[in-house]
């Protein structure tokens, strides 16, 4: 299987970029893992919060296919602790899906056609956290839940 985490716009500060290497690195002794940034919208500013989100989810919809398990992270999603995750994280593995697509939309969400062509949403805390930090708090959770599957000592209970 193959997880891939799909974002909209880039990342600016070294410091994040740096430490979503790191884990990006880990990952890939685990599963095959994929980062993808969907540059951001021009002219948003000239756009209506509405606008935006439907040109997102154009681009997020073309980094789709048809057999992808789409899974959104949003505020109103479902919250795990760790080892919960981990376990969802299995049964994504043990269910045959070749590839889950994880996304991290933009500044005002996503679009109806995305949330309707999701398999499911997760929200990482009912904390919210800026769209950059949480690429780095996802993939680190990512690789503490395989950590977690293969009973090694990253994760304390």
């Amino acid at each position: 299987m193959t997880i891939k985490l799909l974002t909209i716009g880039k990342t600016d500060k070294k410091e994040l970029i740096s430490l979503i290497d790191v884990y990006k690195k880990r990952l890939n002794h685990y599963i095959k893992f994929q980062f993808e940034i969907i540059p951001d919208i021009k002219n948003s500013k000239n756009l209506s919060e509405k606008e935006q989100k439907q040109k997102e989810g154009e681009l997020i919809l073309k980094n789709i296919t048809s057999t992808d398990a789409l899974v959104l992270l949003d505020e109103n999603g479902k919250q795990f602790d760790s080892v919960g995750f981990s376990s969802y994280l299995q049964k994504h593995m043990n269910s045959g899906i070749k590839q889950v697509v994880f996304v991290i939309g933009g500044p005002y969400g996503f679009s109806d056609d995305v949330y309707n062509t999701s398999n499911g949403k997760i929200s990482l805390s009912k904390m919210t956290f800026s769209h950059q930090m949480i690429r780095l708090f996802f993939i680190e959770q990512l690789y503490r839940g395989f950590t977690i599957l293969r009973n090694e000592p990253y994760h304390h209970k």
